[in-house]
């Protein structure tokens, strides 16, 4: 069953780091780039950042650009996004899904594909 599964997320104060995680099964992770989405509570979904199928090419929405870093480890199927210097602003749902490619205009980033359940993030004193 072809599927991503996200983790890592939790409450954090402000100015804390999260490192959370996307794992892949049920189909090669290696041919695909992968974005990580997040949805705060009465907002629409907006992509967050994505990394291209080697790893090479990454790209970053305005609001997370310089504290958010996305990785990938293709031997372990996973791909991570390393989130520091957190805001309450970034208290959201966080999911990744696959996107057809990696491009500088993150806002316009689609997934396709299965999604998962996602992970909460709480950022608050």
């Amino acid at each position: 069953q072809l599927q991503l599964v996200e983790s890592g997320g939790g409450l954090v104060q402000p100015g804390g780091s999260l490192r959370l995680s996307c794992v892949a099964s049920g189909f090669t992770l290696d041919y695909y780039a992968i974005g990580w989405f997040r949805q705060a509570p009465g907002k629409e979904r907006e992509g967050v950042s994505c990394i291209n199928s080697s790893g090479d090419i990454t790209n970053y929405a305005r609001s997370v650009k310089g504290r958010f870093t996305i990785s990938r480890d293709n031997a372990k199927k996973t791909v991570y996004l390393q989130m520091n210097s957190l805001e309450p602003e970034d208290t959201a749902i966080y999911y990744c899904a696959r996107v057809r490619a990696c491009l500088p205009d993150i806002a316009t980033m689609r997934g396709f594909g299965s999604w998962g359940q996602g992970t909460q993030v709480t950022v608050s004193s």
